[in-house]
């Protein structure tokens, strides 16, 4: 008996250790959050699970997305480019390669990859890389049909955090009403997102590992809250933006997140003294604030869920947003704005209606959904964003906003946890190696030990365009031969080593800065090195045509480099 039991020790149990010893993977991703809005970013919101993942993981300085939510959705799905997938814009067709609208057949989900490696695979959250959203579209790209087990969430990319438009559990619509599986006391979406996610963990057959992929619709507009969250926060913004930004800058001096030569960017909005409708604006920001409190909330719950299973010491958990904070005028009109030419009527859905708009008519209970400056936001019957002056707030320190290229519009949070994997003395530290949402399917690929196809279907397969992110987890650096690049409605960039290249607009200068020591982008040096400006303009214009971001849709004309401090 003694000699058996030593046999299968010696054989059996390393085999069973082995096939456990590869991650689970979860990537949890936030909606239109700056890069300071998390308190171990340096902002005041309170996130204690999210703070407690860095606390005891890792925070990367310099990671990047695409500057918009399809395509950085599309790019961190795919390991490429965004342009390379069809999804170089929105949900829309344009055309031409790179703008489809739809993820391309000539690209693999990280779900799709993982699968093969006998990883279970499971999605909560928003979708967004498909335009056929309604009940009688297409499902060819939904979840299901690119690598996903289990699905719970919107296909479409915004919409009502108390009705969401587009909700799906994997390839049927539903509405939340009326869904069986799923009756909370309330429902709210940010919730069901994390409810699901936990459900998800709970009922994992622990033979495999899993990838699970959370993601957010908040802070997103509109600005949708739950009253008690709202609480929390009253009183915390009075003071307005600038005293705010200006704290948030601080303390990210303290925590030595940015250096004491990234000056401060200008203030991007009118002045708070001069502001209108002072409590309308710190009720936005308030709600906002809220919402990304109850997102972590509800990653706590993940967390807890991993404990219980004791699965959280061999789980990689990435947080990040795919933008930067949102400066849209959503819902500012003068006035109140009805959605309904017949606002006076009150029209109940029923239960079981699906909700086809992404901002609806009407609440459930027939509360007519309005927006302008004079309605209070927060509520189901609301529909707004926080606006250009908070999102200057979300961004600090840096220029610019979701949509554009520069930090500001580019710049997300990277937290990365797992107690198993990262090195015990990078514990708590700062990951500086500059990093990019294309590097999560290599990353995925590589802890995974899974392959990735040259070939599906008889077709060529898009090459991973990222790099894998495992040498940082034990403090060696990462090999990246290639530059970063980005482009989103003519606003493009590429970054090769301390310097970064970057335009606004398709008529905008290039501007050149070095952003080791200012990487707020308020010193031009275009002028000081025009051979530098040429050889990397050279180099976008290459990626520009071999990605399809070119031939675009954009208007173009030759541009010309100013030096000049900037804004």
């Amino acid at each position: 008996m003694k000699i058996r039991l030593l046999v299968f020790i010696c054989f059996f149990l390393p085999l069973f250790l082995i096939g456990q010893s590869r991650p689970n993977i979860i990537i949890i991703m936030a909606d239109d959050m700056g890069w300071s809005d998390i308190g171990c970013y340096g902002g005041e919101i309170e996130t204690p699970n999210i703070d407690r993942l860095a606390d005891n993981g890792l925070r990367f300085t310099q990671f990047y997305n695409t500057g918009r939510c399809c395509p950085t959705r599309a790019s961190l799905l795919t390991g490429t480019y965004a342009h390379q997938t069809g999804i170089g814009h929105m949900m829309n067709d344009k055309g031409l390669t790179g703008y489809r609208g739809d993820l391309g057949k000539n690209v693999l989900t990280i779900a799709e990859v993982l699968r093969p490696a006998k990883y279970s695979t499971y999605l909560s959250g928003k979708w967004h890389v498909t335009p056929e959203t309604l009940p009688e579209g297409s499902k060819h790209n939904w979840p299901n049909q690119r690598g996903f087990e289990r699905f719970y969430g919107t296909i479409h990319g915004a919409g009502s955090f108390f009705d969401p438009n587009s909700l799906a559990r994997n390839n049927a619509h539903i509405s939340p009403m009326s869904d069986p599986d799923y009756q909370p006391d309330q429902f709210y979406y940010t919730d069901a997102i994390n409810d699901h996610a936990v459900r998800f963990i709970k009922e994992h057959q622990v033979k495999n590992p899993f990838f699970l992929y959370v993601a957010h619709t908040a802070p997103h507009w509109p600005m949708h809250a739950l009253p008690e969250d709202i609480e929390k926060y009253k009183g915390r913004y009075d003071d307005g933006w600038e005293v705010i930004r200006k704290e948030r800058y601080r303390r990210q001096l303290q925590m030595g997140l940015v250096k004491s030569n990234w000056q401060l960017s200008n203030r991007d909005a009118v002045a708070w003294k001069d502001a209108k409708n002072k409590e309308w604006e710190i009720r936005l920001m308030e709600v906002y604030a809220a919402m990304v409190d109850r997102l972590d909330q509800g990653i706590g719950r993940i967390i807890s869920a991993l404990e219980k299973r004791k699965m959280l010491e061999n789980t990689l958990i990435l947080f990040l947003s795919d933008n930067g904070g949102c400066a849209e005028g959503m819902g500012r009109q003068n006035g109140i704005r009805y959605m309904d030419s017949e606002s006076e009527k009150r029209k109940p859905m029923k239960a079981d209606d699906l909700q086809l708009d992404m901002i609806p008519k009407r609440t459930r209970d027939g509360k007519v959904v309005k927006q302008g400056t004079e309605v209070i936001p927060g509520g189901a019957d609301t529909f707004h964003g926080y606006g250009q002056a908070w999102a200057n707030v979300s961004n600090t320190p840096f220029r610019e906003y979701k949509s554009r290229v520069h930090e500001g519009g580019i710049s997300t949070p990277l937290v990365a946890h797992w107690p198993k994997g990262i090195a015990p003395k990078l514990k708590g530290k700062f990951e500086d190696q500059p990093s990019h949402v294309i590097d999560f399917m290599a990353t995925c690929l590589d802890l995974a030990k899974a392959e990735y196809p040259k070939k599906i279907n008889g077709e060529d397969v898009v090459p991973m365009q990222g790099v894998s992110l495992k040498p940082v987890f034990g403090g060696t650096s990462i090999i990246r031969e290639k530059p970063l690049y980005w482009e989103h409605q003519g606003n493009r960039a590429i970054r090769m080593g301390n310097w970064k290249l970057v335009a606004k607009g398709s008529f905008g200068a290039w501007e050149l800065f070095d952003v080791d020591s200012d990487r707020s982008e308020l010193n031009d040096l275009a002028d000081l090195y025009p051979n530098r400006v040429t050889e990397m303009s050279q180099k976008w214009e290459e990626w520009a045509i071999e990605t399809h971001v070119k031939p675009w849709p954009w208007k173009q004309k030759k541009n010309k480099s100013k030096g000049k401090k900037k804004k």
